[in-house]
């Protein structure tokens, strides 16, 4: 499926130098990556993060944890769940870590996950919400039930905890399946896509010694209208 104009408008180009598995996102099967997002609003993407890549993110992360902020509260807007966690929001991002944001711009990325998930795909006009890094590196750290504003999230592993007892993994619910929910490992390297609107998800609680960081890229989708909550801005500026 071929993006609009406006959707790959004001993209600068392929020199980010993150070299992730563009050649992956080419070759997936369409028709059963679009079936599989459709009925599961889920589609996992291991090893979209190249070795060379992951060097390159955490070096940046590393970077911009200088800058990021802890938060300790129950989001009153998503039913009072917990936010225990780090977090650093776009617009500081853009300004400390420009390799980033030529990542989430990339027309390759975009056009290929667009192309996955049957979506034409545009970027997040909230300079905020469009790419953010979450950190849970305390005991007890969790990222607790939520919807996005935006239809479909893009998660990159840089760290992830490799203990048996699921700390750490993605748990999301089918809004038309009550008490159905679906529950996800993932590795560092690894990437996954969510229908981030329509399927509540949360992040289980991580033990002492565990560390998971991720950036979260948020694109909109062109047949899909958006409804805007003040989560985002509560949790990233």
């Amino acid at each position: 499926m071929t993006p609009s104009t406006d959707s790959v408008s004001q993209r600068d180009g392929n020199d980010h130098g993150l070299a992730i598995d563009f050649d992956a996102l080419r070759s997936i099967d369409v028709a059963a990556a679009t079936a599989q997002f459709g009925h599961a609003g889920y589609l996992s993407l291991p090893g979209l993060v190249t070795p060379s890549a992951l060097v390159a993110l955490r070096k940046e992360v590393e970077r911009l944890q200088q800058r990021a902020k802890r938060r300790d509260f129950e989001m009153e807007c998503m039913g009072g769940t917990p936010r225990h966690m780090t977090t650093l929001g776009g617009i500081e991002i853009a300004e400390a870590a420009p390799a980033i944001g030529a990542l989430y711009r990339d027309p390759r990325l975009v056009d290929g996950i667009g192309r996955a998930v049957g979506l034409n795909l545009q970027l997040a006009d909230d300079p905020v919400e469009r790419h953010v890094l979450n950190v849970l590196h305390r005991p007890g750290d969790t990222h607790g039930l939520h919807t996005d504003d935006y239809p479909l999230a893009l998660v990159l592993f840089l760290e992830s905890p490799t203990c048996e007892a699921g700390c750490g993994h993605l748990e999301f619910f089918d809004a038309c399946a009550a008490g159905h929910a679906s529950v996800m490992a993932h590795r560092a390297g690894d990437a996954y896509l969510l229908r981030a609107d329509k399927f509540p998800h949360r992040v289980r609680p991580i033990h002492e010694g565990c560390v998971r960081t991720v950036l979260n890229f948020a694109y909109g989708a062109d047949s899909i209208p958006m409804t805007k909550t003040p989560s985002a801005s509560i949790l990233y500026s």
